[in-house]
């Protein structure tokens, strides 16, 4: 069974310290230009890091993804009749 992933983004001084995030998850992208790092861990452990990452020095604000409270399946939602008809002609 997969575990409950969670994204956290960490806004940061200098880009120096990116490399030290690895040890609280899996990082997935590093923006050089904003100077964020964002990264995975488990969803059990997510208030833990966010006051650890608050704590340090090099950390100016940290985000946590709300991915996870977000309706993704959505009910009364019809298809457009147009892309409907060019289904059925085959383009």
């Amino acid at each position: 069974m997969l575990s409950q992933r969670q994204g956290i983004v960490v806004w940061l001084h200098s880009l120096k310290q990116a490399k030290l995030l690895r040890r609280y998850g899996n990082v997935i992208y590093i923006s050089k230009k904003l100077k964020y790092v964002l990264f995975y861990c488990n969803r059990d452990d997510v208030e833990m890091l966010v006051e650890k990452l608050n704590k340090q020095s090099y950390v100016k604000k940290v985000d946590v993804s709300p991915k996870h409270a977000i309706k993704t399946h959505y009910e009364n939602s019809r298809p457009d009749k147009a892309k409907e008809y060019d289904y059925k002609m085959g383009l």
